[in-house]
């Protein structure tokens, strides 16, 4: 367990500043084109490390429904999240995506069949309080001119929390085969729409090469090697070794990551709130993860 909870907090951690870093590059490079760019990064980083190594035997079934899970994340939901971002705000985007553990512990009742616990509800009753503690409010705006984008936001939400039950469905379900191919196949599910999406988004929308500066570039970077290929491997293996109601707890690290990021990089003051809201989370994991052992998946 503890090993997934690691695997589990580092990719939330990674993702805490990802929302700051994306509507930054929006600036510059459309929603997806940008997660083009994304996915071709992450698949080139994963894509090193199988260089060399045997290719595991796969079967048709296999790959159809890995790629459906890719489908699922990384062109329906990491889309969502692009776009809702681009129309919205990254404070919005913080506030709207913190439903996504609800939206797990909800999948993985009706999916894996597990069950609805009064401690699973109240690990993420306290991490949610959590970060609404953390959150600052008046920065927040759901007016008309950010409905659109909020509505992108929780689609995102929902699917994220869709894709990771599926991740955790599909760990189980070919054992033998390493979270390392299943992150890759999955990225080809997201390409699959991805691509044809940047390229009718292209045709309407031009990238100002004077524009593309090296923090442009640094961002892009960080978004596809560290954000992609890094994170979603961690967090794919986490709900291979976790239940996915105690693997969505983690989901709640990214915004004390956020907020320790910004204290560390822009000298943003650590308030009360932040200490108590972050206490509030800590909680709120703990009380999932401190449950007698699951039964693990394969450890590939």
């Amino acid at each position: 367990m503890t090993k997934g909870v690691i695997f589990g907090a580092t990719a939330a951690a990674i993702w805490g500043g990802m929302y700051v870093v994306s509507d930054v590059v929006l600036e510059v490079i459309p929603p997806f084109t940008l997660l083009l760019l994304r996915l071709i990064l992450g698949t080139i980083s994963l894509g090193i490390f199988v260089i060399g190594k045997p290719l595991p035997k796969l079967t048709v079934n296999t790959v159809i429904s890995i790629i459906g899970v890719g489908i699922v994340g990384y062109a329906f939901s990491l889309g969502a999240q692009f776009v809702g971002t681009d129309l919205s705000t990254a404070i919005n985007g913080a506030i709207v995506t913190s439903a996504t553990p609800a939206f797990v512990i909800l999948f993985a009742v009706i999916i894996l069949r597990e069950k609805l616990t009064t401690r699973r509800l109240l690990s993420v009753t306290l991490a949610t309080i959590g970060v609404f503690i953390i959150i600052d409010f008046t920065q927040a705006s759901f007016s008309s001119d950010t409905f659109v984008g909020n509505l992108f936001l929780g689609i995102a939400a929902i699917t994220w929390g869709l894709y990771s039950v599926l991740i955790r469905w599909v760990s189980g379900k070919f054992l033998t085969l390493d979270t390392l191919y299943i992150t890759l196949i999955s990225f080809a599910g997201g390409l699959l729409l991805v691509i044809p999406a940047s390229v009718i988004e292209l045709q309407g929308t031009s990238i100002n090469m004077s524009d593309i500066t090296v923090g442009v570039i640094a961002g892009v970077l960080f978004l596809g090697v560290i954000s992609t290929a890094v994170a979603f491997w961690l967090w794919n293996r986490a709900f291979a070794l976790l239940e996915a109601s105690t693997a969505s707890l983690l989901f709640f690290v990214q915004p004390v990551s956020g907020a320790l990021l910004g204290w560390i990089f822009l000298g943003q003051a650590m308030t009360l709130t932040t200490w108590i809201g972050g206490l509030f989370i800590a909680i709120g994991v703990l009380l999932s993860t401190s449950r007698k052992k699951p039964e693990l998946l394969a450890d590939n």
